[in-house]
């Protein structure tokens, strides 16, 4: 029998069919636009990722539909769909990198209280998370409030729509604020705060369970799938205690599992469920490989990645970037925070610049590393995945900034593999998640730390880490 593991990306959905000995025997993908109605907000139409859906379904299963036992999709987080009585979409999907809820998120931090929060979710509100956009909505769109029958987040609206079953995994739920994440259940208290009714709200389910049969497939099941991180997390193996992922895409990610239930005391980092039934911390920046492609191809009219740096010597940059094109997350929590270069002269090089936009964005992550380093949680290793793990620069920037050796697995789509996975598991193939991992996944050592140059970039961070908090409130839009 075969399975798909689908991933519901920000700029593409991508798909692949998977042998129950985990050999990738097809892969599919299609592309979707973003829209962004005004500075700072990010948008999509649900219906895109539907038409999405279908055709790299038809790619998958063309010939072998009867083969498919088992489904399951892993997606882009905290993003608002709002259905109303009779199923239909009321407004575009609200994103994980729309910054408009600061009013909302302020709310609820200040007036509600960060210790509040904590204590009913495990994390304090950021703009990104689902709970903040529907205040935004209850306020700025009344009428559209008044429509909603159904909360989905945006993997669950394709679950719903292949199954018409409303369901979610506590995975994804953990990124709305509306999940008590250590007893995981609906936190009444939040719902009551933001005037949700429960019964708008997806039946939980972990991430392996099943929840439906497929309407476009005779014979395959529906596992609950999860958020495009945790499910990248099990793509990759990353299931004990410290392990750790970092996605290298449209944003970025630190992904650190962990066996029991904790809480970053700064709540700097988010607390959430992982995919195999325990937790972890996560820390995300709004912009990762997203700055890199913003720069070469929007700055300098180029596609030439590869060649971006020739020239530019490692850990010897005069030059810094700082990569909040679309404010920050982790660990400042700043909608309104801006990218920037700093260290600029006039013998500076496109070539230093290029390496300056790899090293913040490597920067960036190791202060969400740094986070978890305060929680006395060790990190030895890490593994990279998403589209920024095709430069080999940039892992290598990666072992010396974070001064961790740096693996890959062998495929670039781990979101989409972890899903394949949990539709395994789902299905019986393997006992559990972390059996499945170990019996499926291979990883690869692709760069490690070389002493010169950790001391070259530790000296490198700690001036960076001085430009955010010398620069706040300067730069705004």
């Amino acid at each position: 029998m075969y399975y798909i593991g689908l991933d519901l990306g920000t700029s593409s959905l991508k798909g692949l069919l998977v042998s129950s000995d985990g050999k990738i025997l097809r892969e599919a993908h299609a592309g979707y636009q973003m829209l962004y109605p005004k500075s700072g907000w990010s948008e999509q139409d649900p219906a895109d990722w539907l038409n999405a859906t279908h055709a790299v379904l038809a790619k998958l299963t063309n010939g072998v539909k009867k083969q498919i036992a088992g489904i399951s999709v892993s997606g882009q987080m905290h993003g608002l769909v709002l259905l109303d009585e009779h199923d239909e979409v009321i407004r575009p999907a609200i994103l994980w990198n729309d910054g408009r809820a600061k009013k909302e998120t302020d709310f609820l931090n200040e007036t509600i209280g960060r210790e509040k929060l904590a204590g009913f979710t495990a994390n304090i509100a950021f703009a990104g998370f689902t709970a903040p956009k529907i205040l935004w909505v209850k306020e700025h769109e009344p009428e559209n409030f008044a429509r909603i029958k159904k909360i989905c987040l945006p993997k669950d609206y394709l679950s719903y729509k292949l199954t018409g079953v409303f369901s979610t995994d506590y995975s994804d739920a953990s990124g709305m604020l509306f999940l008590d994440v250590r007893h995981r259940q609906w936190s009444k208290e939040m719902l009551e705060i933001c005037s949700v009714k429960e019964d708008w709200l997806p039946k939980l389910f972990e991430s392996c369970e099943k929840t439906g049969k497929v309407n476009c497939l005779p014979n395959a099941v529906m596992a609950a799938g999860a958020g495009d991180n945790p499910a990248s997390a099990v793509g990759a193996g990353i299931l004990k205690e410290g392990d750790c992922n970092i996605a290298l895409g449209t944003s970025g990610a630190v992904f650190i599992a962990i066996d029991r239930f904790s809480m970053d005391k700064n709540n700097a980092l988010h607390s959430f469920c992982h995919a195999n039934g325990k937790w972890c911390l996560m820390g995300c920046i709004l912009s990762a490989a997203s700055c890199n492609a913003w720069w070469l191809e929007r700055i300098l009219r180029t596609k030439d990645y590869d060649g971006a740096t020739e020239g530019a010597v490692l850990g010897k940059n005069g030059v810094f970037f700082l990569p909040y094109l679309m404010g920050e997350r982790c660990p400042h929590n700043d909608v309104n925070a801006r990218g920037a270069f700093l260290g600029l002269c006039a013998d500076t090089t496109r070539s230093e610049m290029s390496l300056a936009v790899l090293e913040g964005v490597a920067f960036a992550l190791r202060d969400c590393v740094e986070c978890a380093r305060e929680q006395g949680i060790t990190i030895q290793k890490a593994t990279v995945c998403g589209g920024g793990a095709k430069s080999a620069v940039w892992k290598r920037i990666l072992a010396n900034v974070l001064n961790v050796k740096i693996f890959s697995s062998e495929t670039e789509q781990n979101s989409a593999y972890g899903a394949a996975i949990l539709a395994m598991v789902c299905c019986g193939e393997y006992e559990d998640v972390n059996a499945a991992a170990r019996a499926l996944v291979t990883l690869k050592e692709c760069a490690h730390p070389e002493p010169d140059l950790v001391n070259a970039y530790e000296e490198r961070y700690q001036t960076y880490r001085k430009f955010y908090p010398a620069l706040k409130g300067l730069l705004k839009n």
